[in-house]
């Protein structure tokens, strides 16, 4: 099950039989107030979603949450460091990327909240290691001060265009908001040969490689400096647009997917209230709160703000890959960026 159409219908059979909310265990939020701290190490904006988040979770539940906001390589990097040197800090953590290394290390704990495990199975590790907060859904974007409407590309053969030679940019950090997974969506989708004669076109129009982060990329072609860029969170660029910014995705078919998890670490040292965040973090309340500021939920009973954001599988299609999938993959994909991009 690779498009995102299975995934989009799985959600929705959820639904109909999915229960109302849970509260949660009522020792684990006594054993979590007892702790009165969580160490939270993120990937979201904090002014976006991770500070509303947090100052909900402190409200409900009186526990203070120490939040700390780092790419997702660098997460998972600091996380290894901490567990080898066993020191630890943090007690929760989420993520875009591939927890595979921090399983085969012993990172992680497992936990996986009771009313999700009811959930698709695309969005749970099925180890029950990590639970799925939300799905990201990669595309084009543009500057519509630059680019009219019109005039956007509507496909990749239109990447093509030599009009648009010199006038695209995105990131070179590895991941899939990345060239790199631009590269593993395109052979996902038509083959080696096909793919690699496309990807050999699409390198003679010279992108411009940025060593920034895919919402930094947003920023950029905000600023006109680029009129379009590629692999971009379609969820970012409506969250800028709906505060007045000259921004638009496009969507591609097909367009790359993918969960974002979350989870707890081994050696935390406030296990019980990393659990209760986790837990809040994927309940209909927490999801709630990602769906008011523009995030794509993966709650079955919570729909995007912006419906248009989530692939219906008809007129907006996506190919979903699975965090595992991404982990094995990344090397083929980086060799590619390097031989074709670089």
């Amino acid at each position: 099950m690779t498009k995102l159409k299975s995934l989009t219908l799985a959600l929705a059979l959820a639904a109909i039989g999915a229960q109302g909310a849970r509260a949660a265990d009522q020792a684990l939020i006594d054993a979590a107030k007892k702790e009165g701290k969580v160490v939270w190490y993120t990937t979201l904006l904090l002014q976006q979603l991770g500070t509303p988040l947090a100052e909900a979770f402190e409200k409900k539940y009186g526990i203070k949450v120490d939040a700390t906001r780092n790419d997702p390589g660098e997460t998972a990097l600091r996380l290894l460091n901490e567990h080898r040197a066993d020191k630890m800090q943090a007690d929760v953590f989420d993520g875009s990327f591939a927890p595979t290394a921090l399983v085969r290390e012993g990172v992680l704990a497992k936990f996986q909240p009771d009313f999700a495990k009811s959930w698709p199975k695309e969005l749970l590790d099925p180890n029950g290691y990590w639970t799925a907060h939300r799905l990201t859904v990669i595309t084009p974007a543009y500057n519509t001060n630059l680019v009219k409407a019109e005039d956007a590309p509507k496909d990749w053969n239109d990447l093509l265009d030599p009009k648009w030679k010199g006038k695209m940019a995105w990131g070179i950090n590895p991941g899939i908001t990345a060239s790199t997974g631009f590269s593993g969506l395109v052979l996902k989708e038509w083959g080696e040969e096909k793919g690699m004669a496309y990807l050999r076109k699409l390198a003679d129009q010279n992108i411009t490689g940025l060593k920034i982060s895919a919402r930094a990329v947003v920023d950029q072609v905000i600023a006109g400096e680029y009129p379009i860029a590629l692999q971009i969170l379609n969820d970012n660029v409506v969250i800028s647009r709906n505060v007045g910014a000259p921004v638009a995705w496009i969507p591609m078919n097909p367009a790359f997917a993918s969960v974002s998890i979350i989870s707890v670490t081994a050696k935390a040292s406030h296990p019980n209230a990393g659990r209760l965040l986790a837990e809040f973090v994927v309940s209909e309340e927490g999801q709630k709160i990602a769906a008011d500021h523009d995030y794509i939920p993966v709650h079955p009973n919570v729909a995007p703000r912006d419906p248009s954001l989530r692939p219906d599988g008809v007129k907006f299609r996506a190919i979903n890959f699975s965090p595992e999938e991404v982990d094995a993959s990344m090397p083929k994909w980086k060799q590619v960026y390097d031989e074709l991009f670089r």
